[in-house]
């Protein structure tokens, strides 16, 4: 009763307070959305488009679609066939389409998009719609007559399966399953790389994450400790190699590692080693994880010392004065404090090392490449689709082990800085 009669409360010009306030906090929202929408376009345009782009181009490709439009729409008519041995209809429309391709300059598109499923079959192609203008029914008998390939149950598999525009066999290839005459199936142990690339990729990263966090705590906690002049210049000697740039970094390694290197000649010298049995290394995975862990170290001391910096030292004289050991205080008291810096800089490091790709290809040779220079490989080749398979996997395992980073240590605790 009391509220009902006080007075409205209003602003110079009359209006009611309350409605006022509505009114510029609005203004101050849409205000602060307009200068954060060139950044938000910015991420639109820049992160999240090309992701979504890379995403779409994993189930989509239309090279046979669009080249055999007659087969196609056999096959939309006739899902059940028997690919073991397709009637004379399918062939009609197979060679119809062929003759079509030699006219139109699209057998190599129609050819690379089945090869991609069934290796050896652009040549197939090439010389079918050479022959198709001058085949006469029954087209099954002429087109075997011209390659007997045209007969593979795999083949048929293949293009029934490439007649739609979008497709998860390109997932399939980089799970390691080939096409068969019996359909999609595990390939042979000595065919299996893209699994084995991606859990050696995950390893070494593993590897390089540890390697990183045993060099980087010490040097951190002393950066913690030590009085700030002399931090600084520790500072500067950790930030100098990260401010030079990766290629140069990465030249340097092969300057040193290399069996006429700096390193090579050193142990040489002390007779340590015989200049015949000089130690490999470069170009294998010695020189991609040792390049690799040297690149990350600054993202896993960084992180570290801002969260040692901050930890005070009369926690540790306390648990001394207790009569705790050193190893206990260590344990019990400093380490705790810094789980939020190791969980930052082996989150940071490992997700960096899972999808570097120039100082494996530069130092790591044949054995030292990873997934990433996998997908560079088959984006050189064109087949843009089963990069983009792979890519997107390992953007999946990323976002796994982010899941996994915020149930189990929380993402609440990441400090970077």
């Amino acid at each position: 009763m009391a509220e009902a009669n006080a007075p409205l409360l209003t602003t110079a010009d009359g209006r009611p307070l309350k409605a006022a306030l509505a009114t510029a906090q609005q203004r101050a929202k849409r205000r602060a959305f307009l200068l954060v929408t060139p950044l938000l376009l910015f991420v639109l345009l820049t992160f999240l488009v090309p992701i979504a782009y890379m995403l779409m181009r994993s189930v989509e490709h239309d090279g046979f679609a669009a080249s055999a439009p007659a087969l196609v729409t056999w096959f939309e008519e006739n899902p059940d066939f028997d690919p073991a041995n397709p009637p004379e209809a399918a062939y009609a429309a197979l060679v119809q389409d062929l003759a079509r391709m030699q006219v139109e300059r699209t057998t190599g598109i129609a050819g690379t998009r089945i090869n991609y499923s069934v290796p050896g079959t652009i040549s197939l192609f090439k010389g079918g719609a050479r022959a198709a203008a001058d085949l006469a029914p029954p087209y099954r008998e002429s087109l075997l007559e011209v390659d007997e390939a045209w007969g593979q149950t795999a083949l048929w598999r293949g293009m029934q399966s490439a007649s739609g525009t979008y497709t998860t066999e390109f997932y399939r290839v980089a799970s390691d399953l080939k096409l068969t005459d019996e359909g999609w199936a595990r390939g042979q142990d000595n065919e299996r790389i893209y699994l084995y690339l991606f859990i050696k990729t995950f390893m070494i990263s593993a590897i390089i994450t540890v390697l990183c966090l045993l060099l980087a705590f010490p040097v951190a906690h002393l950066l913690a400790t030590l009085p700030m002049a002399k931090s600084a210049l520790l500072m500067i000697l950790v930030l100098l190699p990260f401010w030079t740039s990766l290629l140069v970094r990465t030249t340097s390694w092969i300057v040193l590692l290399q069996e006429q290197g700096v390193v090579n000649n050193v142990l040489v010298s002390m007779g340590l080693v015989d200049d015949a049995g000089r130690l490999s290394m470069m170009y294998n995975m010695t020189g991609t994880i040792v390049a690799m862990t040297h690149v990350l170290l600054p993202f896993m001391i960084l992180p570290l010392y801002s969260v040692m910096k901050v930890i005070p030292p009369s926690y540790a004289r306390a648990a001394r004065s207790l009569g705790a050991t050193s190893w206990t205080t260590f344990r019990r008291v400093y380490l705790p404090q810094t789980l939020p810096g190791i969980a930052a800089g082996s989150l940071l490091v490992f997700i960096l090392a899972v999808g570097y790709y120039i100082t494996p290809a530069l130092v790591g040779g044949a054995d030292g490449q990873l997934i990433s220079n996998l997908i560079a490989f088959h984006m050189s080749k064109s087949n843009w689709s089963l990069a983009a398979a792979i890519a997107a996997m390992l953007l999946v395992s990323i976002l796994v082990l982010y899941w996994l980073y915020d149930r189990l240590v929380g993402i609440d605790r990441l400090k970077f800085g």
